[in-house]
């Protein structure tokens, strides 16, 4: 009986093929991690004695995305597969990257320059388990633990610090008591740290399942000291510390910064964590529409601005604020489904009509203006959206303009 799991069956054909061309070739690291755990898995990554030359000779369709470090992406039947060949690394110079490699042929010697036992565990086509260093056992336990040396492995990549609270976070697991004295020994070397990478792990760690235990992790170590907006602001972990679900778009963790404390602007966050433009229209509609609900509660036209696309991470951001807020999803999509128009475009009215009513006056922003007004009138129900009636609204509500 085939133990692999369907996400795994391209991968296999993967390692067969390069087993035929007398090559090693294993699955590694979240994908074997998250097998063994029975959770969904994500990327499948396979370790290889192969050299990246072998594999763009062996495969038709191969992106060489870090060739110089032995990564290649194999296309294979529409999908995208991480195949890296085993090394040895040298030093850390850049605290990111290894300035020289060692490619080498023996897959336990790969394993050892891994960050964590659980993501050192590697398994064949067959799915047996290869674990020389007990990350089996780490799994069982729920421990996080680095592999060998957790000074040299933070050394080597502070980023590891922030991927342990990560991990924490997502899988509910405990630090083991030397591998968090570390990470606060060495906290300070991710101010080295590229931001970008900062945010694609703390993205994941609000997203977490066990938030709490990750934001605990990362006030018992003082990590968030050495984060955006928390080094300004370190104050704000106190409030951070009673998220009580995930938070999965980083458009509201940055919206959540600006409603624990009013002087963060979304700017300042979106800039000091070089998020991108979507990030910030998440942030801004979110924090516009909480501050609406917090003065005029939910209405109608809450419900038309926000639409039904930011419905969940309102509610989330509602309920990490005021836990006990009755509020449900039910209820937005209720009223969101008697709405008498969904946007704009739904109006029976339009500019051209609006400038027919009044053909002595000059175009100009006054029409949008009035737009707005039928628009918000129709939405609050105060209006019908019929054409007739809208229009004899205009003669009664004419345009003021200067």
């Amino acid at each position: 009986m085939d133990v692999l799991t369907e996400p795994f069956k391209k991968g296999k054909e993967i390692i067969e093929i390069l087993e035929s061309h007398n090559h090693q070739a294993y699955f590694v690291g979240g994908c074997v991690r998250d097998l063994l755990l029975n959770r969904t898995i994500g990327d499948i990554d396979i370790a290889t004695s192969a050299l990246p030359e072998d594999i763009q000779q062996i495969f038709p369709k191969v992106i060489p995305v870090g060739i110089e470090h032995g990564t290649v992406i194999v296309r294979y039947e529409s999908e995208s597969f991480e195949v890296t060949t085993f090394r040895l690394d040298g030093e850390y110079l850049d605290q990111r990257h290894p300035n020289h490699v060692e490619f080498i042929d023996n897959i336990e010697c790969d394993l050892k320059r891994r960050d964590f036992t659980i993501n050192a565990i590697a398994m064949d086509r067959h799915g047996n388990i290869l674990d020389p260093y007990e990350g089996k056992k780490d799994l069982q336990k729920k421990l996080i633990r680095t592999v060998g040396n957790g000074f040299e492995r933070f050394m080597e990549d502070p980023l590891r610090i922030i991927r342990a609270l990560r991990f924490s976070s997502e899988l509910g697991f405990l630090i083991e008591e030397q591998t968090l004295s570390h990470m606060t020994a060495l906290k300070e070397q991710i101010d080295h740290l590229a931001i970008e990478r900062i945010t694609n792990e703390c993205e994941k760690l609000f997203a977490g399942r066990y938030v709490q235990q990750g934001i605990n992790y990362l006030t018992t170590t003082q990590t968030y000291k050495h984060l955006p907006t928390m080094v300004k602001y370190p104050y704000i972990v106190n409030r951070l510390q009673h998220i009580i679900q995930p938070l999965y778009s980083f458009g509201e963790v940055i919206a959540l910064f600006s409603l624990i404390e009013p002087k963060i602007t979304i700017e300042e966050s979106v800039k000091a964590w070089k998020c991108s433009h979507q990030v910030r229209r998440d942030a801004i509609s979110l924090i516009t529409a909480i501050n609406y609900y917090n003065e005029q509660s939910v209405d109608e036209w809450l419900v038309y601005q926000l639409t039904p696309n930011y419905f969940t991470s309102f509610l989330r951001l509602i309920h990490t604020l005021h836990p006990h807020d009755q509020l449900s999803i039910d209820m937005l999509h209720k009223m969101y489904k008697e709405l008498p128009i969904h946007t704009r475009q739904d109006l029976c009215i339009r500019g051209d009509d609006i400038i027919h009513l009044f053909p002595d006056k000059r175009k100009g922003p006054w029409i949008s203006q009035m737009l707005s007004q039928i628009e918000k009138n129709v939405v609050c129900k105060k209006l019908q959206n019929d054409h007739h009636l809208i229009k004899e609204w205009i003669r009664c509500n004419p345009p003021e303009i200067n």
